[in-house]
């Protein structure tokens, strides 16, 4: 045996250490998330790389939003799995929603990967224009 051999080994169990099933290691992560705001509310994106509609959960409780979700990454059929650092990736992200914000409006939106949040503001939040009138 080589020691490049020998820091590879090691290196795999490191990496799958403390896990119950040591071909498929779970870890958590926080997913990118792009923040947009403007005059209607905020609209938010973030990268969720493999994850499917089913195994995505959005919630909203207190005024704080939560996104959780699990991405599976198939191995293609006939090959092995030789070395895999994140197997099964866990995201996780929660934001603190402003009070402008009408929570019981978000939209979900879920496309390639990405998903899109809309949250507007409230009636009474946005801006609005005041007539002016002659007397």
């Amino acid at each position: 045996m080589n020691e490049t051999t020998q820091v590879a080994e090691r290196d795999q169990s490191a990496v799958t250490k403390g896990h119950e099933d040591r071909s498929t290691p779970t870890i958590t992560l926080l997913p990118a998330v792009d923040i947009v705001e403007d005059s209607n509310g905020v609209t938010l994106w973030a990268d969720l790389p493999g994850v499917t509609r089913d195994k995505l959960e959005v919630n909203v409780h207190d005024g704080n939003l939560h996104i959780e979700a699990e991405a599976v990454v198939p191995t293609p059929q006939g090959l092995r799995v030789q070395h895999a650092e994140i197997r099964q990736p866990h995201f996780a992200r929660s934001f603190t929603l402003s009070a402008d914000l009408d929570a019981s409006k978000i939209e979900a939106n879920l496309q390639d990967g990405v998903l899109k949040l809309t949250i507007p503001r409230r009636d009474e939040a946005r801006p609005r224009r005041i007539a002016v009138n002659v007397a």
